[in-house]
């Protein structure tokens, strides 16, 4: 039986890992502002979940200005959307009663 991912697992960071598998592999990823309003998270509450999913090298954030505005854009790794198709099959088993 699958088990729960722990990192994942958080609301917030299921919500963040849900919203960044959900585009294209080779897709730049998903601004910190539309993050932060997919998961109604405030900014210091998203960065330090972003933080635990970039240590568990699940996410990669690049940082660079538009303007004189800085701009963080996140986007899942490899090992990252792995991690998601896990935690995703084990809550289909539960669902399925397994």
């Amino acid at each position: 039986m699958e088990t729960p991912d722990e990192i994942i697992h958080q609301p917030v960071r299921l919500r963040v890992m849900a919203a960044l598998t959900a585009l294209p592999d080779d897709a730049e990823g998903l601004e910190f502002s539309r993050l932060k309003n997919l998961t109604g998270a405030t900014d210091g509450n998203l960065g330090a979940h972003l933080d635990h999913l970039a240590r568990a090298n699940y996410v990669e954030a690049t940082k660079a200005f538009v303007g004189r505005r800085p701009r963080t854009t996140v986007k899942a790794t490899p090992s990252g959307r792995a991690a998601f198709a896990r935690h995703v099959a084990f809550l289909k088993s539960i669902i399925a009663g397994g």
